[in-house]
């Protein structure tokens, strides 16, 4: 085997950035609701994460053998495509969180990793069956199912719950979504930071110092799980404004559904080897909880934006890697060039991003990113509110809600008691 090169240690140290980067970014989807309803502070939320995301990065590498044995064919690949890849991906991450998009961070790596490949031997590198079967299958699949099943767990909640006493029930639903939110975290941790692992995984193939169909080193997953840890400790505040507040209004029954919903999905997605997206299962999630009670309102102008932010994730990833790529193949100038721009790119957003801090201390104030004025119902929000069960404790009342203006009597008016 070869010895541990300069440009191998460039892609180690890279990934790892990107796997700061994916836990910041996905925050949100373990803590935003969790935060939102008050059930934990944010910074208590954050910490909380980040230990069980370190944690469930070791309960297995089914994910990780799925990048680095699955995706593309490792023979040929060089790190320096590998470097190529992580930069797509790195950037993509930086600007949504910078606009506060919850994107996926695993379909940004999977997009770089196939521009890459692609630009460096052709279209045959990417195994096109597991591509369909374990990425672009499951990230439509997944918001649907968790979607539909955080939609009738809400509904069947405040169904059951309509007799309970509120403030009891108000504060049972907090314990259970703190341990949803849990959870959340922990699956977030065996799914998301294995694509890492994969991904150092290939590049130490590729370079010579571990055998072919080799498993993740014991370092890797150590690595890995640190890196993704801290970035969710340091929390990507602006996404989880948008995922607590952006798409819908959650009560603590909402979001225990939702997260419970979003991690039965991402686990289950873990055991079978899928490279699943975990912001797509809890924002399907939420989206569905927010349909689950009655009079709650997707704001919909935010859901679009996101759809959109998930439709050109894959495609924007791989088109910035396959320009890296080009220029890595100039030689070691070429990717000093490329490691330049990234963290030159990198400063300038998180320059950017300072014109209006979001943190811990304003994350749940103010208006949220990307909700702008309260959205009307539409047409799908109020179908599905008409047959949902109202809170518990509400009962029907179909009168109207807005009062009438108060009058002032106009004093130059007549009388009704004057006569004509």
């Amino acid at each position: 085997m070869e010895s541990f090169s300069l440009i191998l240690a460039i892609v180690v140290v890279t990934a790892l950035a990107f796997d700061f980067t994916n836990g910041f970014h996905d925050t949100a989807n373990a803590m935003a609701t969790t935060i939102s309803t008050g059930a934990l502070k944010p910074k208590v939320a954050v910490a909380m994460s980040a230990v069980l995301n370190l944690v469930g990065a070791f309960l297995s590498v089914e994910v990780a053998n799925t990048i680095s044995k699955g995706l593309v064919d490792e023979t040929g690949i060089r790190p320096e495509v590998i470097f190529a890849a992580l930069v797509g991906a790195i950037l993509w991450n930086l600007l949504t969180w910078l606009v506060g998009l919850p994107s996926s961070s695993s379909h940004a790596l999977m997009g770089g990793l196939i521009g890459a490949a692609v630009a460096s031997a052709g279209i045959g590198a990417v195994n096109g069956d597991v591509l369909v079967t374990k990425v672009l299958l499951p990230a439509i699949a997944a918001p649907i199912v968790a979607g539909l099943a955080a939609l009738l767990a809400s509904r069947m909640t405040y169904s059951l719950g309509r007799k309970a006493d509120g403030k009891a029930a108000a504060k049972g639903y907090r314990a259970g979504q703190i341990a949803s939110a849990g959870l959340v975290s922990l699956a977030h941790g065996t799914n998301d930071a294995q694509k890492t692992m994969g991904i150092i995984t290939l590049a130490l193939i590729a370079g010579g110092s571990l055998a072919p169909d080799s498993d993740p080193p014991v370092w890797v997953i150590l690595s890995a799980g640190l890196a993704i840890a801290l970035g969710t400790y340091l929390g990507g505040w602006r996404i989880i404004r948008t995922m607590g507040k952006g798409l819908t209004d959650l009560q603590p029954q909402q979001g225990f559904a939702a997260q419970t919903s979003a991690a039965t999905v991402i686990l289950a997605s873990s055991h079978l080897g899928f490279s699943l997206s975990t912001t797509h299962s809890v924002s399907g999630a939420v989206m569905g909880a927010g349909l689950g009670r009655k009079g709650g309102v997707v704001r919909w102008s935010t859901a679009t934006r996101m759809f959109v932010a998930w439709g050109l994730t894959l495609p924007a990833a791989a088109l910035v890697a396959a320009l890296a790529e080009w220029v890595c193949r100039a030689g070691d100038w070429g990717t000093a060039l490329v490691a330049v721009f990234l963290v030159a790119s990198s400063y300038a957003i998180w320059r950017i991003s300072r014109r209006e801090v979001v943190d811990h201390t304003n994350v749940v104030d103010g208006d949220t990113v990307g909700a702008g004025e309260p959205e009307p119902a539409g047409v799908v929000t109020t179908a599905m509110a008409a047959v949902s069960p109202p809170p518990a404790g509400v009962t029907e009342d179909l009168s109207a809600t807005v009062p009438a203006p108060a009058t002032t009597p106009d004093p130059k008016a007549p009388s009704a008691a004057t006569t004509v």
